[in-house]
């Protein structure tokens, strides 16, 4: 394949290689993708999302405690999965995965956010923020910026996030509707989910 690299809101995403992926929601086509700071990110295609009018999209922020080791202090790793199966009984469809994690912050600091949580009784606003961390310091900028070097401009987005919604549209994505995904409540991310609904707006209504 020939590499690009495609601008959107000042933020860069250049292309750098693709490859079949087979899963067990199907056949994606893996995307490698590397920003303006050399940070990595893919973006998981089936089907020709680019010619739906509005394919399922899935912004999905690296969590490697969820996503691999199947901690149930969050719910990224079901959210992952039930993103998957969902573009996969679609046919086509994106994830894109940002390595942005810990909201940002980075795996070691995540580790010790969630020190602070676990000695403190803190949420995880409070553990960012005496950490010296913003709350949320995600950039979507160059989810918008991979997403429109597939062809992707307008779609239909898989999130209970409200600011996804925000940041893709500042960056010249248009999102013409919201698809919540429910997946992975349990125990021990109950009080995780509360403070996303009450402190950052996420929404958990029935799809």
């Amino acid at each position: 394949m020939t590499t690009k690299s495609v601008s959107s809101a000042n933020v860069q995403a250049r292309e750098t290689g693709d490859a079949r992926l087979p899963t067990q929601w199907g056949q994606f086509c893996i995307h490698g993708f590397e920003d303006a700071h050399g940070s990595e990110h893919v973006a998981l295609v089936m089907g020709d999302p680019a010619a739906a009018e509005a394919p399922l999209v899935r912004v999905h922020s690296e969590c490697l405690t969820g996503d691999a080791l199947f901690s149930q202090r969050c719910d990224c790793g079901p959210q992952l999965e039930a993103a998957m199966r969902r573009i996969g009984e679609a046919g086509t469809g994106v994830v894109v995965y940002l390595r942005q994690e810990g909201r940002g912050i980075g795996l070691l600091n995540k580790i010790r956010a969630y020190g602070v949580q676990d000695r403190e009784g803190a949420d995880t606003i409070e553990a960012n923020e005496a950490l010296g961390f913003a709350p949320d310091a995600r950039d979507y900028g160059v989810a918008a910026a991979m997403l429109q070097a597939l062809g992707v401009t307008r779609l239909r987005l898989l999130t209970n996030n409200p600011q996804k919604v925000h940041g893709l549209a500042a960056a010249g994505i248009e999102v013409l509707e919201r698809l919540p995904l429910l997946a992975g409540r349990n125990p021990h991310n109950h009080a995780y989910l509360e403070t996303k609904a009450a402190r950052f707006g996420h929404h958990f209504e029935r799809d």
